[in-house]
């Protein structure tokens, strides 16, 4: 990877964006994560939210494509190698931290931990492969 693909980074994001929603819609484990973070229901997803989440994800897209120009990533091994090395290094280090002093239900944890590991593999793989020359 030589040069950041815009396109390509705004495809990252947005398929990010879509996965997370998928995640923690009732499909896959909204319930659950409603039940074990206290919430009644679902808040409700604001103008405002969405382009705060829309900002986060590109952010996060932006620097995981500036690291994958660094190191020169090519290849799924080298992806995946690089996203899980970041999920651990990172969204797993600090949900363990919540688990361990904040008293965070460790299920909780494993499902915003899920999120992460989704979420970095496919702005990963996408910022990467759309990149190649």
């Amino acid at each position: 990877m030589n040069r950041i693909n815009y396109i390509g980074l705004v495809a990252a994001v947005v398929a990010a964006f879509i996965a997370s929603s998928l995640w923690y819609s009732p499909v896959l484990f909204g319930k659950l994560f409603l039940e074990l973070s206290g919430f009644q229901q679902s808040p409700s997803p604001s103008a405002l939210r969405i382009a705060f989440e829309l900002a986060r994800t590109f952010v996060l897209a932006g620097v995981l494509a500036h690291f994958g120009v660094l190191l020169k990533l090519s290849g799924w091994v080298a992806t995946l190698r690089f996203s899980i090395v970041l999920w651990v290094g990172f969204p797993v280090v600090l949900l363990s931290g919540s688990v361990s002093w904040q008293n965070v239900p460790w299920a909780l944890a494993a499902i915003h931990g899920g999120d992460w590991l989704v979420k970095i593999l496919l702005i990963t793989s996408i910022v990467v492969f759309s990149s190649q020359n």
